[in-house]
C-alpha cells in the first residue's frame, strides 16, 4: 500500500520545495492534485519541459514518487464542446503520466446534478473513447463521486464503474464526501463493503454531516450548491473507527490491482495550512499505526 500526502494544501511552493515537505513529513508518495503549472482544475494540462524536469530531479533527490495525478474535466458535459475539450485535456494528461511512470490517474465524475441523465450518457461516451487508451499504455483510472457531481452516491458510482468491466477502471472512495454517498447517513463500513474489490484507493479528510440541521448555513436559503471539508482527522464526524476496521477486515494494506499495482491511502487535508506541520505527520502515523501495526 502507497501512503500519499495531496500537496493541494502546499501547491503555492516551488516544485522542489513541494516535494522536500512532502518528504520532511515522512511520506515517501505524492498525490498530485490540479496544479497551475502542471495539471489545472479543467484547463489542458500546462506541464512543460522545464517543469517537469524540475519535478523528476527533486524526486530522485528527495526519495519521493508520484502515487497517482488528480484531473478534473468536464468529461461528462452536458455540453458536448466542452465534453470534447476535456478528451483532449485527457489525453495529453496520459501522456504526461506515461512519460512521469506513473500509472493512476484518479478522477471525478463531474457533470451536474441537475441533468443526470444527459451527464453520465456523455461520461460513457467519453470513456469509450478514453479506455482503449489508457488500456494500450497502463493506466489506472479510480473514479470517485464528488459533491455536485452528476452521481454523489457510492453504489451508483460503483455500478458504474463495474459496468465497464476493465481491469483499468477502479474505485476511490473519499472519506470527506461520505455523507453524500449515503445521503447523509455516514455507514463508511457498508460503503467500503458494496465497493469491495473495486476498491483501490482511499481519501483520508474529516467533515461534518452537511444534512443535519444548522450543521452549515447558507444564504439566500434553498442556493442551488454544496458544501463539505476537508479538515483533521477527528475534527468532524466521519467515522473512522469504523473506516479503519473494514480496511483491516478487507486486508486493504496488501492489495495490488493488474494495472498500477498496489493499493493507495492519501491524506486529504485542506484548509489550514497552518496545520500541516503536525497533521500531515500525525495522519501518516495513524494510517501506519491503523493498517501497518507499526
Amino acid at each position: 500500500m502507497k501512503i500519499a500526502f495531496d500537496v493541494d494544501v502546499i501547491k503555492h511552493l516551488p516544485i522542489t520545495q513541494m516535494v522536500r515537505q512532502v518528504s520532511e513529513w515522512g511520506y515517501k508518495y505524492i498525490e498530485q492534485s490540479p496544479h497551475p503549472r502542471i495539471n489545472p482544475f479543467y484547463k489542458h494540462p500546462k506541464a512543460g519541459r522545464e517543469t517537469m524536469q524540475e519535478y523528476k530531479r527533486a524526486l530522485q533527490n528527495y526519495g519521493v514518487e508520484i502515487s497517482s495525478f488528480i484531473v478534473v474535466y468536464r468529461w461528462s458535459g452536458p455540453d458536448e464542446e466542452r465534453r470534447r475539450a476535456a478528451v483532449t485535456n485527457w489525453k495529453r494528461m496520459i501522456e504526461i503520466a506515461v512519460d512521469m511512470g506513473v500509472q493512476v490517474i484518479n478522477t471525478e465524475l463531474s457533470g451536474t446534478p441537475d441533468e443526470p441523465e444527459i451527464c453520465e450518457e456523455m461520461w460513457y461516451r467519453s470513456m469509450e473513447e478514453l479506455l482503449p487508451i489508457v488500456e494500450r499504455e497502463g493506466i489506472r483510472i479510480e473514479i470517485q463521486s464528488h459533491p455536485w457531481d452528476f452521481c454523489e452516491l457510492n453504489d451508483e458510482t460503483v455500478d458504474m464503474v463495474q459496468s465497464l468491466r476493465s481491469d483499468n477502471v477502479t474505485y476511490l472512495y473519499s472519506a470527506p464526501h461520505g455523507f453524500f454517498y449515503d445521503k447523509g447517513q455516514g455507514d463508511v463500513a457498508r460503503m467500503l463493503n458494496y465497493a469491495g474489490a473495486e476498491l483501490s484507493h482511499v481519501l483520508l479528510a474529516d467533515t461534518h454531516n452537511h444534512t443535519l440541521p444548522c450543521r452549515y448555513i447558507m444564504n439566500p436559503p434553498g442556493v442551488n450548491a454544496t458544501i463539505h471539508q476537508h479538515i483533521g482527522l477527528g475534527e468532524g464526524e466521519v467515522d473512522f473507527e469504523a473506516l479503519f476496521r473494514t480496511l483491516r477486515d478487507m486486508d486493504f494494506a496488501n492489495r495490488t490491482f493488474k494495472v498500477g499495482g498496489e493499493a493507495i491511502i492519501t491524506t486529504s487535508l485542506f484548509g489550514y495550512p497552518e496545520k500541516m506541520s503536525v497533521q500531515a505527520v500525525e495522519t501518516r502515523e495513524r494510517i501506519e499505526r491503523e493498517l501497518l501495526g507499526r
